[in-house]
């Protein structure tokens, strides 16, 4: 390694931290269109859009996640829903994965047409 240069593994990290994330206000129907074609093909919606912008694309998710940013309010209501103390988070989100994994498996959307 040369010095001033990165080791090869925080390469790719610093190419990263040097991308720019933009946003675009568009009007609902477009937003669900490229949404929905990004669901329909297991992708993000940011990867959608590198796709129809003729972008490279990463083969696959890195992480795969749903996310929700939840305040100290949020955790004590949902603290009283599971009968769980507002301090033990980590309880929470399971009972929150079990939850939402429930709702995904009586879904109407998961059930084939």
């Amino acid at each position: 390694m040369v010095k001033g240069e990165l080791p090869k593994k925080w390469q790719q990290s610093a190419n990263v931290a040097k991308a720019v994330q933009i946003a675009f206000d568009m009007d609902t129907q477009l937003q669900y269109s490229i949404r929905r074609s990004a669901l329909d093909k297991g992708i993000s919606p940011s990867e959608q859009i590198r796709y129809l912008l003729a972008l490279p694309t990463n083969k696959k998710p890195k992480r795969p996640r749903l996310t929700v940013s939840l305040s100290d309010q949020d955790y004590q209501q949902l603290g009283e829903r599971y009968q769980i103390p507002a301090d033990q988070q980590l309880e929470i989100k399971k009972s929150v994965i079990e939850e939402l994994t429930h709702f995904a498996q009586q879904s109407e959307y998961d059930k084939p047409k």
